[in-house]
């Protein structure tokens, strides 16, 4: 049953004009047949959840008449779907925007939107600071694209940033390239309020869809041919059917049944919600990958309290051994902040420290960025200076990549089952892929294999972030 459609609101000049957005996607029907109206391109910045909304965009669009198209320069509307969660981010969209100016002054007609956490973060402020944008619409808000393109190709500026507190897009099938991997969102919003994050403002409360949609789009993934799916969510651990009486634990499990041969992964997930039950499940199904993002931000419990994590060092070092002990060859990854609010110089040993004791495969490492509106913005102050904080990030980066490397020389000599992705980068002779655990490896060519292929590697030299290997038979 089709989830119902929210309010949009639509600006115009300084007046709001309240419409239902019933009459947007309900066009579905109706406009299937119709001749194509134009041609929209969609580029993605930020986290998977946003490529994968990219993709729930671009069935709304074709359901509409619209096509899409590869060339910004061949587009009739420009999509920037955008992140928020730090200024860096946020200051590539302004630049993008900038290096946009060209192609309007060319084609005046030409809709540029901005969509996602940005464009809801913003607001209406965005039409202020860059007159380039015609069109805003926020995460819950794409079912009415449709109709806001329709009110900026008639001149007016067009904003729907309506969060919802039951939009999951269930009922829309993304439209998906063809590949070897795909994404799947089972879940959307956050209500964990980590003081430094804008999440919960951009995407609103935590809301799961029916499990039973998700295990009929994996089947549909698989009757298409992809050998790997991504569960994504802001905190899949918390994922809960009230309906279905379905936890995490007993989604991936499921799902782990659709298609035996397809790998499931999942990102991402909170340290205070990862459980023995969803751990034990990932050990006994072999296609639920060995490998979990589990993000600790900081080494240190005064600060981690300060972030209102929910869990202590200690906490999360608990977790660490229970996922260890259940799954010895678990690989793991993390975020980590660089800089908070008040950091000592002991607080940031203690990350350094935690680094160390934990040694993960990797980590996606950054330094504080004061986000406008969030607890911390409110209550706390951003005292580290700049000098401070880049060097701190750099002690943390050089100790990962010197921890990775290690990671990875383990690997040599042993045979890993890769699932071959395309060409490697640096070579047309070499295949790239990922193994079970995460890892991406790279092997000579046979004229045996090809893309989507599970084939046999072992390992004979590594670096940092690659395994490299030759193809063996078994």
């Amino acid at each position: 049953m089709p989830i119902e459609s929210p309010t949009l609101n639509i600006i115009e000049g300084s007046k709001e004009i309240a419409l239902t957005g019933e009459e947007t996607y309900a066009a579905k029907s109706k406009r299937s047949g119709e001749a194509k109206k134009g041609k929209v391109y969609i580029e993605s910045y930020g986290c998977q959840m946003n490529f994968a909304d990219s993709e729930i965009v671009a069935a709304v669009v074709k359901t509409d008449g619209y096509s899409t198209t590869d060339s910004e320069t061949d587009a009739d509307v420009i999509f920037l779907n955008t992140c928020a969660i730090r200024e860096n981010a946020e200051q590539k969209i302004h630049h993008r925007l900038q290096s946009l100016k060209p192609l309007k002054r060319k084609n005046p007609k030409l809709v540029v939107g901005v969509l996602g956490c940005m464009a809801e973060r913003m607001k209406q402020s965005l039409f202020e600071q860059e007159k380039i944008v015609d069109l805003i619409a926020g995460p819950d808000a794409y079912r009415s694209i449709p109709q806001l393109i329709e009110l900026a190709e008639s001149g007016q500026k067009a904003a729907n940033v309506f969060l919802s507190l039951e939009e999951t897009y269930a009922d829309i099938t993304p439209v998906r390239r063809e590949g070897v991997s795909a994404f799947l969102s089972i879940m959307r919003g956050c209500d964990n309020m980590c003081s430094f994050c804008v999440v919960p403002f951009t995407r609103g409360r935590e809301r799961s869809r029916p499990f039973q949609t998700i295990l009929d789009e994996l089947k549909m993934l698989s009757d298409e041919g992809f050998k790997e799916v991504t569960l994504l969510g802001q905190n899949v651990n918390s994922y809960h059917d009230e309906a279905g009486k379905v936890n995490f634990a007993e989604l991936m499990y499921r799902a782990s049944l659709i298609d035996e041969k397809m790998r499931i992964r999942f990102t991402t997930s909170h340290p205070k919600d990862i459980s023995d039950e969803l751990v034990s499940v990932i050990a006994e199904r072999p296609n639920l990958c060995k490998f979990i993002h589990l993000p600790v931000q900081s080494g240190s419990t005064r600060i981690l309290q300060l972030m209102n994590r929910n869990h202590t060092r200690e906490d999360y070092l608990k977790k660490i051994e229970m996922i260890q002990s259940k799954i010895p060859d678990c690989a793991l990854s993390t975020d980590i902040i660089a800089g908070f609010c008040t950091e000592t110089e002991d607080d940031h040993q203690e990350t350094l420290s935690l680094l160390e004791q934990v040694r993960y495969d990797y980590a996606f490492t950054f330094i504080y960025s004061e986000r406008p509106n969030t607890p911390a913005a409110k209550k706390l102050k951003d005292d580290i200076d700049e000098a401070t904080k880049q060097r701190r990030l750099q002690e943390i980066v050089a100790l990962t990549k010197r921890i990775s490397a290690e990671r990875y020389a383990e690997s040599v000599g042993k045979v890993y089952e890769i699932l071959i992705e395309g060409d490697s980068k640096r070579s047309s002779e070499m295949w790239m892929g990922r193994a079970d655990n995460n890892r991406v490896a790279v092997f000579p060519k046979t004229g045996k294999e090809k893309t989507g292929d599970f084939v046999n590697v072992r390992i004979t030299s590594s670096t940092a972030a690659t395994l490299i290997g030759e193809r063996v038979e078994t």
